[in-house]
């Protein structure tokens, strides 16, 4: 086991699976600037080792994330009267938070969140950004920029969208109420719900599902369907066949034939 620490978030790698924890639980893991940075770094020490087969995306103590740090965002207004510069600095904020984004969309390799109590704000898109989101029933949901009155960020105007559908994912971005796991999963926000009793182990038993699998066809096949949205219809037939093509080249797949001619479950390697 591999744990890298800092004050507000936690790297641990064990079994093939490196878990990400946001670590402010006294602010709701609320994110701030430290926690931008942070993540970054984290996302991409997951993405570039080889020992890491699957990623999750978790919350110290008994929430996910409450979205944006509200009071370092007071803070950040009152020191600055000119407008320009507000401007300015948010926007500095802003584009490393959707470079996370962009980094864990772009990683090859599986990445799972793992929600319970409060998903708010950005915490919704973080949730997003993950390849599948398994749930706590006590989680809570809320878009929530509406409240402060901003608009969404985090990437979460794209994939919401794409998620639940256009009309509701005006719903949830103009009201900003509050939904539990059960609706969200009805939504199609979610993918899994769990009692809260059973939720780091459901958490840790798909991880490991997931860190065991065929990872370099899962790597293809997340940038396939990330692709799929906006690709045409022959466009993305060529790109299925090229990816097939290169997946039929590797020892998994080998492996997995002959597993299933052996009538016995595969062992892969990633490979």
């Amino acid at each position: 086991m591999n744990v890298k620490s800092n004050q507000v978030v936690l790297s641990e790698i064990a079994d093939g699976v490196c878990t990400i924890t946001l670590n402010r639980p006294g602010a709701l893991n609320a994110l701030n600037d430290t926690m931008v940075g942070d993540l970054a770094a984290a996302v991409a020490g997951a993405a570039a080792d080889d020992s890491v087969r699957a990623v999750v995306v978790t919350g110290a103590g008994e929430h996910f994330m409450a979205g944006g740090d509200i009071k370092w965002f007071k803070q950040a207004i009152d020191a600055e009267p000119d407008k320009a510069v507000i401007r300015r600095e948010f926007e500095a904020f802003i584009h490393p938070v959707h470079d996370v984004v962009t980094a864990m969309r772009a990683m090859r390799k599986p990445v799972l969140a793992g929600v319970r109590g409060a998903c708010a704000g950005f915490g919704v898109s973080l949730a997003l950004a993950c390849d599948m989101v398994l749930a706590a029933d006590d989680a809570v949901f809320t878009l929530a920029y509406c409240h402060i009155g901003v608009s969404p960020d985090g990437g979460s105007t794209y994939a919401l969208p794409r998620a639940v559908g256009i009309k509701r994912a005006f719903e949830i971005a103009y009201l900003g109420d509050r939904f539990g796991a059960d609706a969200a999963r009805e939504a199609g926000l979610i993918n899994r719900v769990v009692p809260v009793a059973e939720f780091e182990t459901s958490i840790g038993k798909l991880a490991r599902r997931l860190a065991n699998g065929p990872t370099h066809a899962y790597a293809n096949t997340k940038e396939l369907l990330n692709a799929s949205l906006n690709a045409s219809m022959k466009d993305q037939l060529d790109a299925e066949a090229k990816s097939f093509a290169d997946c039929a080249t590797t020892a998994d797949f080998a492996e997995g034939v002959t597993a299933f001619v052996d009538k016995r479950p595969p062992g892969f390697a990633g490979e």
